[in-house]
Protein backbone atom coordinates (compact mmCIF):
# COMPACT_ATOMS: atom_id res chain seq x y z
CA UNK A 1 0.00 0.00 0.00
CA UNK A 2 1.31 3.99 -1.07
CA UNK A 3 0.01 6.75 0.70
CA UNK A 4 0.84 10.16 0.37
CA UNK A 5 -0.28 13.90 1.30
CA UNK A 6 -0.25 16.74 -0.75
CA UNK A 7 -0.63 19.86 0.54
CA UNK A 8 -3.09 22.45 -1.23
CA UNK A 9 -2.48 25.52 1.41
CA UNK A 10 -1.62 26.23 5.50
CA UNK A 11 -5.25 24.25 6.08
CA UNK A 12 -6.52 22.11 3.44
CA UNK A 13 -4.59 18.62 2.51
CA UNK A 14 -5.37 15.34 -0.04
CA UNK A 15 -4.55 11.96 0.94
CA UNK A 16 -4.17 9.22 -1.26
CA UNK A 17 -4.19 5.59 -0.70
CA UNK A 18 -3.40 2.91 -3.59
CA UNK A 19 -4.79 -0.48 -2.34
CA UNK A 20 -3.40 -3.27 -4.35
CA UNK A 21 -4.23 -6.99 -4.53
CA UNK A 22 -1.69 -8.09 -1.79
CA UNK A 23 -3.62 -5.61 0.53
CA UNK A 24 -6.31 -7.43 0.31
CA UNK A 25 -5.99 -11.04 -1.20
CA UNK A 26 -6.03 -12.65 2.17
CA UNK A 27 -8.91 -10.97 4.19
CA UNK A 28 -11.32 -11.38 1.31
CA UNK A 29 -10.09 -15.16 0.49
CA UNK A 30 -10.48 -15.61 4.52
CA UNK A 31 -14.02 -13.92 4.62
CA UNK A 32 -15.12 -16.03 1.21
CA UNK A 33 -13.92 -19.17 2.93
CA UNK A 34 -16.03 -18.39 5.68
CA UNK A 35 -19.33 -17.54 3.76
CA UNK A 36 -18.33 -20.71 2.21
CA UNK A 37 -18.57 -22.88 5.64
CA UNK A 38 -22.02 -21.81 6.12
CA UNK A 39 -23.76 -21.89 2.81
CA UNK A 40 -26.81 -23.68 2.25
CA UNK A 41 -27.11 -23.69 -0.88
CA UNK A 42 -29.75 -26.44 -2.73
CA UNK A 43 -27.90 -29.15 -4.66
CA UNK A 44 -24.64 -29.02 -2.49
CA UNK A 45 -23.65 -30.33 0.53
CA UNK A 46 -22.83 -27.61 3.49
CA UNK A 47 -19.59 -26.67 3.28
CA UNK A 48 -19.15 -27.99 -0.53
CA UNK A 49 -20.33 -25.37 -2.78
CA UNK A 50 -17.70 -24.80 -4.90
CA UNK A 51 -15.95 -21.44 -4.51
CA UNK A 52 -16.56 -20.38 -7.81
CA UNK A 53 -20.15 -20.16 -6.91
CA UNK A 54 -19.46 -18.08 -3.70
CA UNK A 55 -17.08 -15.44 -5.66
CA UNK A 56 -19.98 -14.98 -7.90
CA UNK A 57 -22.68 -14.63 -5.24
CA UNK A 58 -20.33 -12.83 -2.90
CA UNK A 59 -17.05 -12.02 -4.39
CA UNK A 60 -17.99 -8.20 -5.08
CA UNK A 61 -19.57 -7.52 -1.67
CA UNK A 62 -17.01 -8.92 0.35
CA UNK A 63 -14.36 -6.78 -2.15
CA UNK A 64 -15.66 -3.84 -0.77
CA UNK A 65 -16.49 -4.37 2.54
CA UNK A 66 -12.89 -5.31 3.07
CA UNK A 67 -11.10 -2.59 0.99
CA UNK A 68 -13.53 -0.11 2.64
CA UNK A 69 -12.24 -1.52 6.53
CA UNK A 70 -8.67 -1.76 5.20
CA UNK A 71 -9.34 2.10 3.68
CA UNK A 72 -10.55 3.52 7.65
CA UNK A 73 -7.76 1.60 9.24
CA UNK A 74 -5.09 3.17 7.31
CA UNK A 75 -6.69 6.34 6.81
CA UNK A 76 -6.43 6.76 10.49
CA UNK A 77 -3.26 5.34 11.31
CA UNK A 78 -1.51 7.58 8.77
CA UNK A 79 -2.94 10.19 10.32
CA UNK A 80 -2.22 9.00 13.64
CA UNK A 81 1.70 8.19 13.12
CA UNK A 82 1.98 11.44 11.42
CA UNK A 83 0.65 13.49 14.23
CA UNK A 84 -1.55 15.29 11.86
CA UNK A 85 -4.27 17.56 13.61
CA UNK A 86 -7.06 17.79 11.41
CA UNK A 87 -10.85 19.18 12.12
CA UNK A 88 -13.77 17.38 11.43
CA UNK A 89 -13.16 13.79 9.82
CA UNK A 90 -11.96 13.03 5.92
CA UNK A 91 -13.90 13.09 3.11
CA UNK A 92 -14.08 12.22 -0.02
CA UNK A 93 -12.28 14.16 -2.49
CA UNK A 94 -14.75 15.53 -5.10
CA UNK A 95 -12.35 16.10 -7.64
CA UNK A 96 -9.36 13.48 -7.50
CA UNK A 97 -11.46 10.57 -6.60
CA UNK A 98 -11.18 7.96 -9.85
CA UNK A 99 -14.14 5.84 -10.86
CA UNK A 100 -14.18 2.27 -9.37
CA UNK A 101 -15.26 -0.74 -11.02
CA UNK A 102 -15.39 -3.63 -8.46
CA UNK A 103 -15.64 -6.40 -10.86
CA UNK A 104 -12.85 -5.30 -12.95
CA UNK A 105 -9.98 -3.76 -11.19
CA UNK A 106 -7.49 -5.23 -8.74
CA UNK A 107 -6.02 -1.95 -7.92
CA UNK A 108 -7.87 1.24 -6.03
CA UNK A 109 -6.67 4.54 -5.26
CA UNK A 110 -8.68 6.68 -2.62
CA UNK A 111 -8.21 10.15 -2.53
CA UNK A 112 -9.66 12.35 0.92
CA UNK A 113 -9.88 15.78 1.93
CA UNK A 114 -8.64 16.85 5.21
CA UNK A 115 -8.69 20.27 6.95
CA UNK A 116 -5.77 21.00 9.07
CA UNK A 117 -5.80 22.89 12.09
CA UNK A 118 -4.72 26.74 11.80
CA UNK A 119 -1.50 27.80 13.00
CA UNK A 120 -2.48 30.37 15.99
CA UNK A 121 -0.67 32.49 19.01
CA UNK A 122 -2.70 33.50 22.50
CA UNK A 123 0.26 34.50 24.75
CA UNK A 124 -2.09 35.34 27.31
CA UNK A 125 -1.00 37.51 30.39
CA UNK A 126 -2.38 40.47 33.06
CA UNK A 127 -2.58 42.47 29.94
CA UNK A 128 -5.55 40.68 29.16
CA UNK A 129 -8.50 41.87 30.79
CA UNK A 130 -12.08 40.26 31.03
CA UNK A 131 -14.66 41.62 33.47
CA UNK A 132 -15.98 38.79 35.98
CA UNK A 133 -19.91 40.15 36.96
CA UNK A 134 -20.25 39.47 40.32
CA UNK A 135 -24.61 38.99 41.21
CA UNK A 136 -25.64 40.73 44.16
CA UNK A 137 -28.05 38.80 46.81
CA UNK A 138 -30.10 41.28 47.95
CA UNK A 139 -32.70 40.47 51.10
CA UNK A 140 -35.75 40.25 48.97
CA UNK A 141 -33.82 37.02 47.64
CA UNK A 142 -32.69 35.90 51.04
CA UNK A 143 -36.42 36.39 52.47
CA UNK A 144 -37.89 33.99 49.09
CA UNK A 145 -34.52 31.15 50.65
CA UNK A 146 -36.39 31.87 53.74
CA UNK A 147 -39.69 31.19 52.34
CA UNK A 148 -39.09 28.32 50.06
CA UNK A 149 -37.44 26.15 53.25
CA UNK A 150 -40.20 27.22 55.12
CA UNK A 151 -43.09 25.88 52.53
CA UNK A 152 -40.72 23.22 52.02
CA UNK A 153 -41.27 21.55 55.41
CA UNK A 154 -44.56 23.13 56.21
CA UNK A 155 -47.77 20.75 56.66
CA UNK A 156 -51.51 20.76 56.41
CA UNK A 157 -53.42 21.47 59.23
CA UNK A 158 -57.06 20.54 60.23
CA UNK A 159 -59.28 24.53 60.17
CA UNK A 160 -62.92 25.12 60.89
CA UNK A 161 -64.02 27.29 57.76
CA UNK A 162 -62.99 27.79 54.13
CA UNK A 163 -61.70 30.79 53.13
CA UNK A 164 -59.64 30.84 49.49
CA UNK A 165 -57.01 28.04 49.54
CA UNK A 166 -57.49 25.47 51.52
CA UNK A 167 -57.13 21.33 50.29
CA UNK A 168 -60.82 19.90 50.66
CA UNK A 169 -61.64 16.18 51.06
CA UNK A 170 -65.26 15.41 50.33
CA UNK A 171 -68.18 12.87 48.35
CA UNK A 172 -69.47 13.53 45.18
CA UNK A 173 -72.51 12.66 43.94
CA UNK A 174 -74.45 13.55 40.46
CA UNK A 175 -77.64 15.72 41.14
CA UNK A 176 -80.33 16.76 38.55
CA UNK A 177 -81.40 20.32 37.33
CA UNK A 178 -83.19 20.57 40.39
CA UNK A 179 -80.63 19.25 43.01
CA UNK A 180 -82.06 15.96 43.33
CA UNK A 181 -79.63 13.06 43.63
CA UNK A 182 -79.84 10.94 40.36
CA UNK A 183 -80.27 7.49 41.60
CA UNK A 184 -77.96 5.79 39.30
CA UNK A 185 -75.74 8.97 38.90
CA UNK A 186 -71.73 9.00 39.20
CA UNK A 187 -70.51 8.98 42.49
CA UNK A 188 -67.10 8.93 43.60
CA UNK A 189 -65.89 9.12 47.39
CA UNK A 190 -63.42 10.75 49.48
CA UNK A 191 -62.05 13.48 46.47
CA UNK A 192 -59.19 15.57 47.66
CA UNK A 193 -60.06 18.92 45.76
CA UNK A 194 -57.86 22.33 46.20
CA UNK A 195 -59.91 26.05 45.48
CA UNK A 196 -56.70 27.61 44.54
CA UNK A 197 -56.41 25.48 41.41
CA UNK A 198 -60.09 26.11 40.50
CA UNK A 199 -60.75 27.38 37.55
CA UNK A 200 -64.63 28.99 38.04
CA UNK A 201 -64.69 31.33 40.05
CA UNK A 202 -68.95 31.05 40.73
CA UNK A 203 -68.19 27.68 41.88
CA UNK A 204 -65.07 28.96 44.14
CA UNK A 205 -67.31 31.93 45.65
CA UNK A 206 -69.63 28.75 46.59
CA UNK A 207 -67.14 27.22 48.70
CA UNK A 208 -66.16 30.12 50.70
CA UNK A 209 -67.42 29.93 54.10
CA UNK A 210 -68.80 27.03 53.98
CA UNK A 211 -67.67 24.46 57.11
CA UNK A 212 -67.35 20.35 57.34
CA UNK A 213 -70.57 18.04 56.43
CA UNK A 214 -71.81 21.46 54.28
CA UNK A 215 -72.95 20.43 50.81
CA UNK A 216 -72.15 22.77 47.87
CA UNK A 217 -73.77 22.01 44.42
CA UNK A 218 -71.70 22.84 41.33
CA UNK A 219 -70.56 21.69 37.74
CA UNK A 220 -66.97 20.37 38.18
CA UNK A 221 -66.53 20.05 34.63
CA UNK A 222 -66.75 24.00 34.46
CA UNK A 223 -64.63 24.38 37.48
CA UNK A 224 -61.94 21.92 36.95
CA UNK A 225 -60.76 22.33 33.24
CA UNK A 226 -57.95 19.23 32.64
CA UNK A 227 -60.42 16.52 31.65
CA UNK A 228 -57.37 13.97 33.08
CA UNK A 229 -57.92 15.53 36.63
CA UNK A 230 -61.85 15.71 36.51
CA UNK A 231 -61.41 11.60 35.30
CA UNK A 232 -59.96 10.59 38.03
CA UNK A 233 -61.64 12.67 40.44
CA UNK A 234 -64.65 11.25 39.58
CA UNK A 235 -63.80 7.73 38.93
CA UNK A 236 -64.78 8.07 35.40
CA UNK A 237 -62.86 6.90 32.26
CA UNK A 238 -61.37 10.42 29.92
CA UNK A 239 -63.84 10.10 27.00
CA UNK A 240 -66.66 10.20 29.64
CA UNK A 241 -65.20 13.18 30.98
CA UNK A 242 -64.89 15.01 27.88
CA UNK A 243 -68.62 15.20 27.35
CA UNK A 244 -69.70 15.47 31.09
CA UNK A 245 -71.54 18.61 31.72
CA UNK A 246 -73.62 18.19 34.78
CA UNK A 247 -74.05 19.45 38.40
CA UNK A 248 -72.75 17.09 41.34
CA UNK A 249 -73.28 17.83 44.74
CA UNK A 250 -70.21 17.62 47.14
CA UNK A 251 -70.17 16.98 51.07
CA UNK A 252 -67.39 18.01 52.24
CA UNK A 253 -65.73 16.05 55.08
CA UNK A 254 -62.29 17.75 55.76
CA UNK A 255 -60.94 20.88 55.44
CA UNK A 256 -57.10 21.45 55.86
CA UNK A 257 -54.65 24.54 55.11
CA UNK A 258 -51.04 24.30 54.46
CA UNK A 259 -49.27 26.31 57.18
CA UNK A 260 -45.66 27.04 56.56
CA UNK A 261 -43.17 25.47 59.00
CA UNK A 262 -41.94 27.99 61.58
CA UNK A 263 -38.89 29.73 61.95
CA UNK A 264 -37.37 27.92 64.97
CA UNK A 265 -34.59 25.54 65.39
CA UNK A 266 -36.89 22.42 63.84
CA UNK A 267 -36.50 24.14 61.01
CA UNK A 268 -32.97 24.85 61.10
CA UNK A 269 -31.96 21.18 62.02
CA UNK A 270 -34.30 20.41 59.17
CA UNK A 271 -32.43 22.06 56.30
CA UNK A 272 -29.01 22.49 57.31
CA UNK A 273 -28.16 19.65 59.75
CA UNK A 274 -28.60 19.62 63.99
CA UNK A 275 -26.66 22.16 66.06
CA UNK A 276 -25.23 23.66 62.43
CA UNK A 277 -27.32 27.02 62.21
CA UNK A 278 -29.27 28.46 65.74
CA UNK A 279 -30.78 31.74 64.98
CA UNK A 280 -32.72 33.14 62.42
CA UNK A 281 -29.38 35.26 61.87
CA UNK A 282 -27.91 32.55 61.25
CA UNK A 283 -29.78 31.00 59.21
CA UNK A 284 -30.90 33.93 57.03
CA UNK A 285 -26.23 33.90 55.99
CA UNK A 286 -26.14 30.24 55.55
CA UNK A 287 -28.97 30.76 53.17
CA UNK A 288 -26.84 33.84 51.75
CA UNK A 289 -24.19 31.84 51.25
CA UNK A 290 -25.72 29.37 49.07
CA UNK A 291 -27.24 31.34 46.96
CA UNK A 292 -23.88 33.17 46.61
CA UNK A 293 -22.59 29.71 45.83
CA UNK A 294 -25.22 29.34 43.16
CA UNK A 295 -24.68 32.30 41.53
CA UNK A 296 -21.38 32.33 41.16
CA UNK A 297 -21.67 29.50 38.68
CA UNK A 298 -23.75 32.04 36.59
CA UNK A 299 -21.03 34.37 36.99
CA UNK A 300 -18.75 31.83 35.89
CA UNK A 301 -20.76 30.97 32.64
CA UNK A 302 -21.33 34.52 31.74
CA UNK A 303 -17.23 35.11 32.36
CA UNK A 304 -17.16 32.22 30.02
CA UNK A 305 -18.81 33.77 27.22
CA UNK A 306 -16.90 36.75 27.29
CA UNK A 307 -13.54 34.55 27.15
CA UNK A 308 -14.45 32.96 24.16
CA UNK A 309 -15.15 35.95 22.68
CA UNK A 310 -12.29 37.80 23.26
CA UNK A 311 -9.61 35.03 22.75
CA UNK A 312 -11.38 33.85 19.43
CA UNK A 313 -10.88 37.51 18.08
CA UNK A 314 -7.58 37.68 20.09
CA UNK A 315 -6.51 34.76 18.17
CA UNK A 316 -7.07 35.76 14.58
CA UNK A 317 -7.43 32.35 13.15
CA UNK A 318 -8.05 31.41 9.97
CA UNK A 319 -10.22 28.38 9.45
CA UNK A 320 -10.62 26.13 5.79
CA UNK A 321 -14.36 27.52 5.74
CA UNK A 322 -15.14 25.53 2.30
CA UNK A 323 -14.20 22.08 3.92
CA UNK A 324 -15.93 22.69 7.68
CA UNK A 325 -19.07 23.43 5.16
CA UNK A 326 -18.99 20.21 3.25
CA UNK A 327 -18.34 18.51 7.00
CA UNK A 328 -21.26 20.00 8.75
CA UNK A 329 -23.69 18.83 5.77
CA UNK A 330 -22.07 15.45 5.46
CA UNK A 331 -22.39 14.97 9.22
CA UNK A 332 -25.88 16.51 9.42
CA UNK A 333 -28.00 15.04 7.25
CA UNK A 334 -30.83 17.00 7.76
CA UNK A 335 -29.29 20.50 7.06
CA UNK A 336 -28.96 22.37 3.53
CA UNK A 337 -26.22 24.21 2.42
CA UNK A 338 -28.86 27.79 3.05
CA UNK A 339 -28.85 26.48 6.35
CA UNK A 340 -25.67 25.85 7.07
CA UNK A 341 -24.62 29.22 5.11
CA UNK A 342 -27.17 31.02 6.79
CA UNK A 343 -25.42 29.56 10.80
CA UNK A 344 -21.99 29.49 9.67
CA UNK A 345 -20.61 32.48 11.88
CA UNK A 346 -21.53 30.95 14.59
CA UNK A 347 -20.22 27.76 13.41
CA UNK A 348 -16.95 29.53 13.10
CA UNK A 349 -16.47 30.86 16.81
CA UNK A 350 -17.31 27.40 17.82
CA UNK A 351 -14.84 25.78 16.15
CA UNK A 352 -12.42 28.25 17.23
CA UNK A 353 -13.12 28.15 20.59
CA UNK A 354 -13.05 24.66 20.33
CA UNK A 355 -9.36 24.99 19.25
CA UNK A 356 -8.54 27.37 21.35
CA UNK A 357 -9.74 25.13 25.06
CA UNK A 358 -8.19 21.93 23.48
CA UNK A 359 -4.85 23.77 23.61
CA UNK A 360 -5.37 25.29 26.90
CA UNK A 361 -6.48 22.15 28.19
CA UNK A 362 -3.70 20.74 26.55
CA UNK A 363 -0.56 22.25 27.04
CA UNK A 364 -2.10 23.60 31.10
CA UNK A 365 -2.37 19.66 31.77
CA UNK A 366 -5.89 20.72 32.84
CA UNK A 367 -7.71 17.04 33.31
CA UNK A 368 -10.94 15.68 34.85
CA UNK A 369 -10.55 13.04 36.79
CA UNK A 370 -13.19 9.82 37.61
CA UNK A 371 -13.12 11.40 41.20
CA UNK A 372 -14.25 14.57 39.94
CA UNK A 373 -16.97 13.41 37.44
CA UNK A 374 -18.18 11.14 40.37
CA UNK A 375 -18.29 13.98 43.02
CA UNK A 376 -20.20 16.23 40.60
CA UNK A 377 -22.47 13.35 39.97
CA UNK A 378 -23.07 13.40 43.97
CA UNK A 379 -23.71 16.66 44.38
CA UNK A 380 -26.33 16.56 41.75
CA UNK A 381 -27.97 13.27 43.55
CA UNK A 382 -27.90 15.35 46.84
CA UNK A 383 -29.60 18.62 45.06
CA UNK A 384 -32.45 16.27 43.72
CA UNK A 385 -32.82 14.58 47.37
CA UNK A 386 -32.70 17.76 48.77
CA UNK A 387 -35.56 19.17 46.85
CA UNK A 388 -38.35 16.44 48.35
CA UNK A 389 -36.64 17.54 52.07
CA UNK A 390 -34.33 14.85 52.42
CA UNK A 391 -31.13 16.74 53.49
CA UNK A 392 -28.94 14.18 55.29
CA UNK A 393 -29.08 11.52 52.97
CA UNK A 394 -26.52 8.24 53.50
CA UNK A 395 -23.18 8.59 51.20
CA UNK A 396 -24.44 5.01 50.06
CA UNK A 397 -27.43 5.90 48.01
CA UNK A 398 -25.31 9.05 46.81
CA UNK A 399 -23.46 6.49 45.25
CA UNK A 400 -25.59 4.47 43.94
CA UNK A 401 -27.14 7.23 42.61
CA UNK A 402 -24.40 8.89 40.82
CA UNK A 403 -23.09 5.23 39.44
CA UNK A 404 -26.73 4.77 38.20
CA UNK A 405 -25.93 8.37 36.03
CA UNK A 406 -22.51 7.32 34.98
CA UNK A 407 -24.00 4.54 33.27
CA UNK A 408 -25.27 7.16 30.38
CA UNK A 409 -23.25 7.89 28.53
CA UNK A 410 -24.15 10.91 27.00
CA UNK A 411 -24.99 12.26 31.12
CA UNK A 412 -21.14 11.37 31.74
CA UNK A 413 -19.52 13.32 29.17
CA UNK A 414 -22.07 16.61 29.67
CA UNK A 415 -20.70 16.48 33.62
CA UNK A 416 -17.41 16.07 31.59
CA UNK A 417 -17.48 18.75 29.63
CA UNK A 418 -18.82 21.04 33.03
CA UNK A 419 -16.32 20.23 34.67
CA UNK A 420 -13.10 20.65 31.99
CA UNK A 421 -15.26 23.88 31.62
CA UNK A 422 -14.73 25.11 35.02
CA UNK A 423 -10.92 23.90 34.49
CA UNK A 424 -10.48 26.58 31.93
CA UNK A 425 -12.78 28.91 33.62
CA UNK A 426 -10.08 28.63 36.42
CA UNK A 427 -6.72 28.47 35.00
CA UNK A 428 -8.26 31.72 33.26
CA UNK A 429 -8.81 33.68 36.53
CA UNK A 430 -5.47 32.84 37.67
CA UNK A 431 -3.74 33.97 34.35
CA UNK A 432 -5.45 37.30 32.93
CA UNK A 433 -6.82 40.39 34.74
CA UNK A 434 -10.12 39.94 36.10
CA UNK A 435 -12.27 43.01 36.80
CA UNK A 436 -15.09 42.67 39.18
CA UNK A 437 -18.23 43.94 39.07
CA UNK A 438 -21.60 43.30 41.12
CA UNK A 439 -24.40 43.81 39.60
CA UNK A 440 -28.62 43.22 40.43
CA UNK A 441 -29.96 39.83 39.38
CA UNK A 442 -32.04 42.16 37.03
CA UNK A 443 -28.85 44.03 35.77
CA UNK A 444 -27.31 40.55 35.07
CA UNK A 445 -30.06 38.87 33.30
CA UNK A 446 -30.38 42.17 30.76
CA UNK A 447 -26.62 41.60 29.20
CA UNK A 448 -28.52 37.73 27.80
CA UNK A 449 -31.18 39.77 26.04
Amino acid sequence: MNITKTNIDDLNAVIKLQIVKEDYESRVNDVLKDHRKKANINGFRPGKVPMGVIKKMYGTPVLADEINKILSQELMKYIRENDLKIMGEPLPNETDQKEIDWEKDSEFEFAFDIALTPEYTLNLSKRDKINFYKIKVDDKMIENGVQMHARRFGSNEAVEVVEEKELLKGNYAQVDAEGKLIEDGIVSNDVAITLEYMADEDAKKKFIGTKKNDIIVFNPAKAFANKTDLASMLNISKEEAETLDADFQFTITEINKFVNAELNQELFDKVFGEGSVTSLEEFQNKIKEDIEKQLINDSDYKFLIDAKEKLVKKSKMELPEAFLKRWIIATNKEMTEEQVETDFTSYVDDFKWQLIKTRLTEENDLKVSEEEIMEFAKKQALMQFQQYGMMDVPEEYLNNYAQQMMQNQDEQRKIYDRKLDDKVVGYLKETIKIEEKELSTEEFNKMFE
